[in-house]
């Protein structure tokens, strides 16, 4: 059991000083280190087979003080003031006026702020936001959103700070594909020729330690792709940096890691990717799956009957964190020692449970107690007019929710 404990985290966000509290277990997350070669070639995949999902670089957030006992009652705070235009008065909230921010990724931090790049759906551009006040266009990549596709996530390269490679997972007029850029450069194929269909073109990447990427694809509007072997639709892939199948697959000279995804919302694991998840909007249901190289997604490790749209996830050890878009809220589902779900999911960030953020598109770790996430309240929401909106989520006290 995990002891609880308030936090306050201070940083500057356009120039102020901010305070975030939270509750928050005490956990340390080590940032993984992988071998990225500096050359992008393409691959076009026909037949294809299994894979896993995500884990990138988890800096420290700065000036993390504890305050109180365990247990103790939040502090009374000052109401936030609505946002005026593109002004929003909520601290937590690193960037204004995005549009669908689908995709985000934490950066290596300098100890004393945090910065990410969030990506928008519909226009492709990539920006690196952060709690200095920053704001840079770094890429627009050239996307087709049609049938819910777009720009649909990012992911750093594990040597980023040598490199400044970032992968993303994308819809072009023709399939859904990985690329890779670096700011001001042009973007360059890593794995074309995902099946793209009129719904189902959502993808999700994580960097792995190892220097491998898993990518999980949609099902391209075919329920069937997901269990053919020789579709890369509806699968977890596991590749090297120039695309190829990585090596330890299930199936020699396959990318296939693991098979039977249909509307993957998003990839997560621990630091050191001993536990892989998977988002999955389902027919009738959404839930998460733990990957296990070579199987099929068959017993999820939860589900959400209501379906309220999962998102991006982080695993912080002793919990589960999911973002959700219909549902418009973060679930936090409690994990045994062995990464089993432990109970019903608690609800934060729904307004009666820490603030009300409208409908999240990614979440991503930026540590043990800390995520970025995007909203795409433009996107079928009512948005404010700040919206979208890149924010800080923070460990807070919830309530639980529904059954299963």
């Amino acid at each position: 059991m995990c002891r609880l404990g308030w936090v306050t985290v201070r940083t500057r966000v356009r120039g102020r000083s901010k305070t975030v509290a939270a509750v928050s277990c005490a956990v340390l997350l080590a940032a993984g280190c992988a071998q990225f070669d500096d050359t992008a070639g393409e691959r076009n995949w026909e037949p294809a087979p299994n894979l896993t999902p995500e884990a990138g670089p988890q800096p420290d957030l700065p000036e993390v003080e504890r305050h109180s006992e365990p247990g103790a009652p939040p502090r009374s705070r000052e109401p936030v003031p609505p946002p005026e235009g593109c002004t929003d008065y909520d601290e937590a909230v690193l960037a204004t006026c995005l549009d669908t921010v689908s995709a985000v990724t934490a950066l290596p931090t300098d100890g004393a702020t945090v910065t990410a790049l969030a990506g928008e759906r519909r226009s492709g551009r990539v920006l690196r936001v952060g709690t200095d006040g920053e704001e840079a266009e770094i890429a627009t990549l050239d996307v087709d959103p049609s049938g819910g596709g777009g720009l649909s996530s990012l992911a750093l390269s594990p040597t980023y700070a040598e490199d400044r490679l970032v992968y993303a997972y994308v819809t072009t007029a023709t399939d859904n594909r990985v690329v890779r850029f670096s700011e001001g450069g042009p973007a360059k194929p890593v794995l074309t020729g995902i099946p793209r269909g009129e719904t189902g073109n959502s993808g999700a990447l994580l960097a792995a330690d190892d220097g491998t990427l898993f990518v999980a694809t949609g099902d391209a509007g075919d329920p069937a792709a997901a269990d053919d072997p020789d579709s890369l639709a509806g699968k977890v892939l596991r590749v090297d940096p120039s695309g190829a199948p990585a090596e330890g697959n299930p199936r020699p000279g396959s990318p296939v890691y693991a098979s039977g995804v249909h509307a993957p919302g998003g990839l997560c694991a621990t630091d050191d990717n001993s536990r892989v998840w998977v988002t999955d909007r389902e027919p009738g249901r959404d839930a998460i799956y733990r990957l296990r190289a070579g199987e099929a997604l068959s017993v999820p490790a939860w589900t959400w009957r209501e379906a309220p749209g999962v998102t991006g996830c982080a695993d912080w050890d002793d919990v589960l964190v999911v973002a959700m878009s219909e549902g418009a809220s973060v679930h936090n589902l409690p994990l045994n020692a062995d990464g089993s779900v432990g109970g019903e999911p608690r609800v934060t960030m729904d307004g009666e449970r820490g603030p009300d953020y409208g409908r999240f598109g990614s979440l991503a770790s930026v540590t043990a107690d800390v995520a970025v996430a995007g909203t795409v309240n433009k996107d079928g929401g009512a948005p404010v007019s700040s919206d979208d909106r890149v924010v800080l989520i923070v460990r807070q006290p919830a309530s639980s929710g529904g059954p299963d």
